[in-house]
């Protein structure tokens, strides 16, 4: 039982590939130091400093690169109603905001913790319907909009405690037609309350008034896309965040070396359900109008499309994935009116996604993330794993 317990020596070597926690090659055994366990890779080290492992001096100044560009960034779309006064250009941005902050909830189950869901879209459509139905049944207040932010919240967590309880349980393709038969369940259930719903047809409501104008809703939207990701960076990075990306890379090792893994991955679809959906409730703020549409899960597909283009495991790869997928649909469908080759826009937009995923495995963030800490074109996630090793 001591092998199992001690730490590995150099002599020890660590098969490449491998799945199970316990396949070490046997060297002599070491019986000076005390019997202990390794916490796993990205977890918090003693005395609570958090190592990133593989991250050598350019992983740092990748870190630090990254972490300066999204200020700069911020601050250009800050002034950007300066710049313009484009009412089509402001409801662009509004919607790549929007799903960027959906994309990036996505991101928390893909990219961080592992797990494939198809039907993350119920959170999405449970926060647009919740600020839907409250304000149509009460009024365009503040007061309401904050209940109803509340309320998506709540909602939102016991939701995603009952899926997460029912679901995490099995694994890979097993879970993803599990959430995917739940969000069926939601779509179903929003088509045939007409009472609350309207079914298929919807519903307008009125929105409060200060987010009427253009330029403040955009800068609401701003807002709230910076908190959000201020939140779940912080979250990314804080211990438990650390666990999360240890059952990513190697689930079994996490769970030998005592982590509850189905309890971290519960705590994992309870942000990201949030997340999800508070974008729901900024989407329906910003249409002033609901239907079953944002129940199809052809929403989750755009987020995991945009997730994948931006890099997953990145965080703000999921805006610049929007912004791409948005900005190329938005001129693409507009050059479709002048030229009917452009008709079939869609069909280039599949032939963007394969040329992306076979060139750019680890997305455009990804990639240039590893170009610049000089691991290759394999992106940054593949250069992390290579310095684990």
């Amino acid at each position: 039982m001591a092998r199992f317990l001690r730490k590995p020596d150099s002599s020890e070597v660590r098969l490449p590939g491998a799945e199970d926690a316990g396949d070490y090659k046997e060297g002599p055994a070491r019986t000076e130091s005390p019997a202990r366990t390794e916490p796993p890779a990205g977890t918090a080290a003693p005395h609570g400093r958090a190592k990133v492992p593989g991250l050598g001096r350019p992983g740092r100044e990748v870190l630090l690169w990254v972490s300066g560009l999204p200020v700069l960034v911020v601050l250009i779309l800050a002034v950007l109603p300066l710049l313009t006064s484009s009412y089509a250009l402001f409801n662009l941005m509004d919607q790549i905001l929007i799903l960027g902050v959906f994309a990036m909830s996505y991101d928390i189950l893909l990219g961080y913790t592992g797990i494939v869901s198809f039907g993350h879209v119920l959170f999405f459509g449970t926060g647009a319907y919740t600020v839907a139905i409250i304000l149509k049944h009460t009024g365009p207040g503040l007061g309401f909009l904050l209940l109803a932010v509340f309320g998506t919240v709540l909602i939102s967590l016991v939701i995603s405690l009952v899926i997460g309880y029912l679901s995490l349980r099995v694994k890979d393709v097993y879970y993803a037609m599990i959430t995917l038969a739940f969000a069926e369940l939601f779509a179903i259930i929003a088509e045939k309350w007409r009472g609350a719903t309207n079914g298929a047809d919807g519903f307008s409501f009125r929105i409060p008034h200060f987010l009427e104008d253009p330029i403040l809703f955009y800068y609401f939207i701003l807002v709230f896309a910076v908190l959000t990701v201020i939140l779940v960076r912080r979250f990314i990075h804080s211990p438990t965040g650390r666990v999360l990306l240890s059952i990513r890379e190697n689930e079994k090792r996490a769970e030998f070396l005592g982590y509850n893994v189905i309890r971290f991955k519960l705590i994992s679809t309870l942000v990201a359900g949030v997340v999800a959906g508070l974008a729901g409730i900024a989407w329906a703020l910003q249409q002033a109008f609901v239907s079953t549409g944002v129940m199809a899960t052809d929403k989750t597909i755009d987020a995991l499309l945009i997730t994948t283009i931006g890099g997953s495991g990145t965080l703000y790869g999921a805006f610049i994935g929007s912004g791409l997928t948005n900005f190329a649909s938005d001129r693409l469908s507009s050059l479709a009116e002048h030229y009917p080759l452009l008709q079939r826009w869609h069909l280039i937009f599949g032939l963007l996604y394969i040329l992306i995923v076979l060139f750019f495995p680890g997305g455009i963030l990804g990639f240039f993330r590893g170009k610049r800490a000089g691991k290759g074109a394999r992106g940054y996630r593949t250069g992390l794993q290579k310095g684990q090793r």
